[in-house]
């Protein structure tokens, strides 16, 4: 080494620095929602069309207007079912009108909402099969509110968590966050009672949930997004 250093490894090491530095004030890539939603979207679609395939035509044609109206608990739980997910895909969609970042926890949360969206045909399966045999209604009813119940549970994970970790969109007032996850909630405890009124009277069970698809079909104050200024 010569009186005056090593200048080329200085340079060397100070345009590294300098790189590093430069990675250093780079702002973290923030994931947008857009391919959770597609997604999502994807799985609420392909859920409603396995609904229909559970439902199993008539054997006799010789009797085919009976075997038709006998498969009435079919047609009543395809349809409790439908408009249970749609009512679901709905909210879904309002909830990400706000949620502006979609992190790994978010993205697991929307996940397992998912996991048990796809498991509502089965449920829809065990009620019809309960309400055509008159056997097993009360545990079938509790099962098919549980499922619904689980549906809640995850929904609301999702909103309470980017509500907690600041991932919703500035356009957002606190009044209608507030309102949306109280709307959330609601929908909580009115699952848990429908189910737990099935295991007295089935059939209250199935009202309650019937009555809970109608009321989440209206709309939430504050949902829409405020204009930016």
């Amino acid at each position: 080494m010569g009186p005056f250093g090593d200048p080329l490894g200085a340079f060397v090491r100070d345009g590294a620095g300098a790189r590093g530095q430069g990675r250093a004030r780079l702002p973290p890539v923030r994931r947008t929602p857009g391919r959770l939603v597609a997604f999502s979207d994807a799985v609420f679609a392909i859920t409603v069309t396995l609904l229909a395939l559970e439902i199993r035509p008539p054997t006799d044609y010789m009797n085919l207007l009976h075997g038709l109206a006998v498969l009435w608990p079919s047609y009543l739980a395809y349809a409790l079912t439908f408009l249970f997910i749609g009512q679901v895909w709905a909210n879904h969609h309002v909830m990400f009108d706000h949620i502006r970042v979609a992190d790994r926890v978010i993205l697991l949360l929307n996940t397992l909402l998912l996991m048990i969206v796809a498991f509502l045909p089965f449920a829809t399966s065990v009620l019809a099969g309960a309400l055509r045999s008159g056997h097993g209604l009360r545990i079938a009813v509790v099962f098919y509110g549980i499922a619904f119940d689980a549906t809640a549970l995850t929904f609301n994970a999702v909103w309470q968590y980017a509500r907690r970790h600041r991932l919703l969109s500035e356009t957002l007032d606190p009044a209608g966050a507030t309102a949306i996850g109280r709307r959330f909630q609601l929908a909580l405890a009115w699952l848990t009672a429908g189910a737990l009124l099935g295991l007295l009277i089935p059939f209250l069970g199935v009202a309650v949930i019937a009555a809970f698809n109608v009321f989440y079909w209206l709309p939430i104050r504050g949902e829409s997004p405020r204009a930016q200024s």
